[in-house]
């Protein structure tokens, strides 16, 4: 029968721990030094090296040669305490949970006042050492604080916090620490040479991760899949099935489509992890470490980030490529959600509603007035302005020509001077005069002089229609409300009616905290805003449905909300002045369908505005 991979390739020297070097070179210094303390503690996670590492110390302690820290390993002592020797009385294994009695630890007592039989100490390795009886532990306090010339005790747990600390106190403690992946994949290559298997490095590489820092966790997982292998040796492929990890492809199509917010393609993507039976939380872990590299390499670059990344150094700079298509709080915003979503995925009994539920928060950013929220929705914005100012730079422009003006009709007609042409910008829209108030005349037409030389006088369309005479009059006032509606009960209530639209939406509570009921007719409420981007959102973003829902909670009214421009805000912009007769000199810079274009373009930036933050577009000024 075969050995097991971690059996037969256990360290038998210092120097074959890998990953610990923290450790040994400090024990080889303190025995090549003759200062060797009497009791030691050995912690850290499991599989790290803690127990080979004690065979080792009492190895280098008994070697006939010694005490070294490179022991013969021709002695009698040195090949018993070999990784697959018999081992010799005078050093002793014990597992502290089937020793943790007191009557454990009196039995031990008396047999440590005894000399070893053939090695120059007898060493005591007892194993998972915090499940020591609190009477047990009690009983060796005394020998493990005044032991015989001849015995030493090394203590070995996963949880130190779980011993006493009278026996931490008279111990040397050195922390094990898990094994880096590189460092580990590095030593799985070697154990397959060894074995002369061909291994793939990404099938190494998937190995270590699995193997969580753990040697011999990840020597086990290694062993069962070169018991499969056939001739070709290990593959990425085969290693893939195996341990059920996703594929690095399904990633890069994931990745790809929550960064251009295809939720289409994530469906289906989800569809095929179901389908073939993998695990979800294994999926969405794999996935946030996915964006946990991206946002790595986002901040250092590829040659910072090598040391931090464990991924082939073939695919870093596709992958920084990738992390340059998301903002940094885009990655901190899907890395939060997909960490909340391991916790819902355990014990979930439909994970593929939960998966397409995630996938859709991922890619379409709530609402909210979350700080990451919104900052996670401008960095989309601002990366697809840039894609669009990308297309419009890179768009062909001819080189600009002169255009003549038209020769005018009559050559005796006089040309009016540029102070007397009036001004093709819009004027400042007025406050309505009120009833019997006159309003005051218009000023004077900025100067000339006031005006850049170089700028070319805009050509105006025409003018937009007139309003109708009912949207130029000021509103009505209110009609006084039907004596059954609690009008003044409504207006006593609604700070606490405020308060319950606060818990449910925040940008809601926002957009109504100014207002106050005017009117209640037919069942409709009516809110007065003086501010009228504000009464645009709260029409075009449903928050009438959060308040109705919040006074029917408070007061048991079903009341239709509704919010109307009120108060001090501005009637719409003037209409523009009439163009000036003289057709002013045109510098075509673009041909038309250049211009036509690059108008499209800005067009679908503004669009993108009023679609990712609810603005609207209120009026154009010439900004020339």
């Amino acid at each position: 029968m075969a050995l097991a991979l971690y059996r037969k390739y256990r360290p038998g020297r210092f120097d074959d721990v890998i990953g610990q070097e923290h450790v040994t070179e400090p024990l080889k210094r303190a025995i090549d030094s003759d200062r060797v303390h009497h009791a030691y503690l050995f912690s850290g996670p499991r599989g790290c090296g803690k127990t080979s590492s004690a065979r080792i110390l009492a190895r280098s302690l008994n070697c006939e040669k010694g005490p070294t820290s490179q022991p013969c390993e021709e002695c009698d002592s040195c090949v018993a305490l070999a990784a697959n020797g018999p081992g010799t009385l005078d050093v002793i294994e014990m597992d502290a949970a089937t020793h943790g009695l007191v009557d454990d630890a009196r039995e031990l007592r008396e047999r440590a006042m005894f000399v070893p039989a053939q090695s120059r100490y007898k060493i005591y390795i007892i194993d998972e050492a915090h499940q020591l009886g609190p009477g047990a532990a009690n009983a060796l306090l005394k020998l493990i604080e005044e032991p015989p010339e001849h015995v030493r005790f090394v203590f070995a747990t996963t949880e130190p916090d779980k011993i006493i600390g009278t026996i931490r106190s008279r111990t040397h403690h050195y922390a094990f620490r898990l094994v880096p992946v590189r460092t580990l994949a590095t030593h799985l290559a070697g154990v397959c040479e060894a074995e002369s298997v061909p291994a793939e490095p990404a099938a190494l590489a998937l190995v270590a991760r699995a193997g969580e820092g753990s040697v011999r966790d990840a020597m086990s997982i290694l062993g069962q899949l070169v018991s499969g292998t056939g001739p070709q040796g290990l593959t990425y492929e085969e290693a893939v099935q195996q341990l059920g990890v996703t594929d690095s492809a399904l990633l890069d199509d994931v990745t790809a489509a929550i960064a251009a917010g295809d939720v289409s393609t994530l469906f289906v993507r989800i569809g095929d992890v179901v389908d073939s039976g993998h695990d979800p939380r294994r999926f969405v872990t794999d996935l946030l470490e996915r964006f946990r590299d991206l946002l790595v390499l986002q901040v250092l670059g590829v040659d910072k980030a090598a040391q931090l990344v464990d991924l082939p150094e073939d695919r870093l700079p596709e992958l920084e490529q990738m992390a340059q298509g998301f903002g940094r709080a885009e990655l901190n915003r899907i890395a939060d959600a997909l960490s909340e979503a391991l916790s819902e995925l355990r014990g979930a009994t439909a994970p593929r509603l939960h998966l397409e539920l995630l996938m859709s928060e991922v890619c379409l950013p709530a609402g909210t007035a979350d700080s990451l929220d919104l900052l996670a929705r401008l960095d989309r914005l601002e990366h697809r302005l840039d894609t669009v100012a990308g297309r419009v730079a890179a768009a062909p422009v001819a080189p600009a020509t002169r255009r003549e003006p038209p020769a005018a009709a009559n050559p005796e007609t006089p040309v009016p001077s540029p102070a007397a042409a009036p001004t093709a910008r819009p004027t400042r829209p007025t406050r309505p005069a009120a009833d019997g108030e006159v309003p005051a005349p218009p000023g004077p037409p900025p100067s000339p002089s006031l005006q850049s030389p170089s700028a070319s006088p805009r050509i105006p369309g025409p003018p937009p229609a007139p309003s109708s005479a009912a949207e130029q009059q000021p509103r009505a006032t209110p009609s006084a409300p039907p004596r059954d509606v609690p009008l003044d009960k409504l207006i006593a209530l609604w700070p606490r009616v405020l308060d319950r639209v606060k818990l449910n939406s925040r940008v809601a509570w926002l957009l109504v905290r100014d207002c106050q009921p005017v009117s209640i007719s037919s069942s409709i409420l009516t809110l007065t805003q003086s501010n009228g981007g504000a009464v645009a959102a709260f029409t075009q973003g449903g928050h009438a449905e959060r308040v109705r829902q919040a006074i029917l909670d408070e007061m048991h009214l079903d009341l239709t909300v509704e919010m109307t421009l009120g108060g001090d805000a501005l009637p719409p912009p003037a209409h523009p002045a009439p163009v000036a007769a003289t057709e002013p000199e045109i510098i075509d810079d673009a041909p038309a369908d250049d211009d036509e274009a690059v108008e499209a373009t800005a067009e679908s930036g503004l669009e993108l505005l009023q679609r990712e933050l609810g603005g609207r577009k209120i009026a154009e000024f010439d900004t020339e």
